[in-house]
């Protein structure tokens, strides 16, 4: 297990038990860092998989119940003061942020010839103008001493074709170009930045017949689970994983 005793992380997108976000919430905390999360119910109960109005806080008790700090903040990535907003609640509750995780995301299934302007918008504002911002933020706060990591979560746009998620994969994308800039940007600052892709991952969006397809698929005769994508992102956040930055790294099984 990595220590992160005396950290403090800031991930966003916490919102479900069987997410990527609590996935990693929960192994930052076993490592021992305090934890501040962020969460949106309004756009789970667009999605299939819905979701409970007491879940995020749920899962902020049970980081508790790891023998950490832990705060749920609601914010809307969407808005474009929302960051600022994170920041400056997670700074007054615990001071400084140590480690940023970018989770939270925008996904509605959209093709080329159903495409909005509006749509586009959204997925702008919550998958690159937020992350950009947060980093921003993360930056300007941060004094160099110690050594920050910031993680983003990307997916498989540049490996597989994503037809019917045009606005997803175009922002997705730009994720891991950012990812890259960002290295070089921050690196006087000790800040290394680096991106994960977790490939197909048991969430609750897949269907039976998906999830059967996939796992048939699937080189390690399985799909992945949040704790794959939260194993890498507590290594990456350890001070072992301080050399590496600028890196995209597809932890997908083979996939």
């Amino acid at each position: 297990m990595h220590s992160l005793a005396g950290k403090v992380a800031l991930v966003t997108g916490v919102s479900r038990r069987i997410g990527i976000g609590a996935a990693i919430a929960q192994e930052l905390a076993r490592a021992g860092a305090t934890i501040f999360t962020t969460y949106y119910h309004p756009y789970d109960i667009q999605m299939p998989w819905g979701g409970s109005q007491q879940e995020a806080q749920e899962i902020v008790e049970e980081l508790h119940a790891l023998g950490v700090e832990a705060y749920g903040y609601a914010a809307d990535l969407a808005q474009a003061d929302a960051p600022e907003q994170i920041f400056h609640t997670a700074q007054n509750t615990f001071g400084q942020i140590d480690i940023l995780v970018n989770n939270a995301t925008h996904d509605l299934p959209t093709t080329l010839f159903e495409l909005e302007a509006a749509s586009l918008d959204q997925h702008y504002a919550v998958n690159l103008r937020g992350v950009l911002l947060l980093c921003q933020m993360f930056a300007k706060q941060h004094n160099g001493q110690e050594g920050g990591r910031i993680i983003n979560l990307t997916s498989g746009q540049n490996v597989t074709a994503m037809p019917k998620n045009i606005p997803y994969a175009a922002t997705k994308g730009a994720i891991e170009g950012l990812t890259l800039s960002l290295s070089a940007t921050l690196a006087p600052q000790r800040i290394t930045v680096n991106a994960i892709d977790p490939g197909p991952t048991d969430t609750g969006w897949l269907s039976d017949d998906l999830q059967q397809t996939l796992t048939e698929q699937a080189p390690l005769g399985r799909i992945g689970t949040p704790n794959d994508a939260a194993r890498l992102v507590c290594f990456l956040a350890s001070d072992e994983a301080r050399w590496i930055t600028g890196q995209v790294i597809r932890s997908r099984g083979g996939f």
